[in-house]
């Protein structure tokens, strides 16, 4: 078997999505291992989940920086020295500088349909707008908020009673299943991104630019 695509993957809360792949990892078959989680803040879900799968973790906080271009570059830094193949950005809450976009693949998710009702609240916009289907995303982050090429996305209906918890938690419950596949194929497959479409599979590498 070929050797598993090392995963470094970033959070900021509870690490649901970070569970997920951990225990999708657990089985060889699935192509890659998380070998470091980082976080922009300590005393969160996410690093104790980390801890308990005796995987290595970091803590990079922006206010132990004198600026923001200094936290990229030291966020960036602790990345690197884990050699990841591909950075999965799981609930993290900091937008990624170049410094950290523009060395490695990173991929990020979104609780909506892209382009649609990106930024921070994005079930929250959709509930508001009265749509009857939004959605989850799996994309490439770039400079932008949730502006990066689309790698997947799945629809979730809105039910007449949804409140934003209620189809939140559905939502999540395909984000984390969509991430978990996409992650997989990435790493086991390869992709290729040519203008904003990725392509997964069929390739003997993969590229992020």
């Amino acid at each position: 078997m070929s050797k598993a695509g090392r995963l470094v993957v970033l959070v900021s809360g509870s690490g649901t999505n970070l569970q997920a792949l951990l225990d999708a990892s657990a089985d060889p078959s699935y192509g890659a291992r998380v070998v470091a989680v980082g976080a922009d803040r300590d005393g969160i879900a996410g690093l104790d989940r980390a801890e308990k799968a005796k995987v290595p973790t970091f803590v990079e906080k922006l206010a132990d920086h004198p600026s923001r271009a200094e936290w990229d570059d030291a966020l960036a830094a602790r990345i690197a020295a884990y050699e990841p193949d591909l950075v999965v950005a799981a609930g993290f809450m900091k937008i990624l500088g170049e410094p950290t976009i523009g060395a490695f693949p990173v991929v990020n998710t979104h609780p909506a349909l892209l382009p649609s009702f990106p930024g921070a609240h994005g079930v929250r916009d959709a509930l508001a707008h009265g749509v009857k289907v939004t959605g989850c995303t799996v994309m490439l982050a770039d400079s932008g908020v949730d502006t990066g090429p689309i790698i997947a996305q799945e629809a979730v209906s809105v039910l007449p009673d949804d409140d934003e918890a209620s189809l939140h938690e559905r939502i999540k419950s395909v984000e984390r299943r969509l991430l978990v596949d996409i992650v997989g194929r990435m790493v086991r497959e390869g992709w290729t991104v040519s203008g904003r479409v990725v392509r997964i599979g069929n390739q003997t590498g993969g590229e992020s630019k």
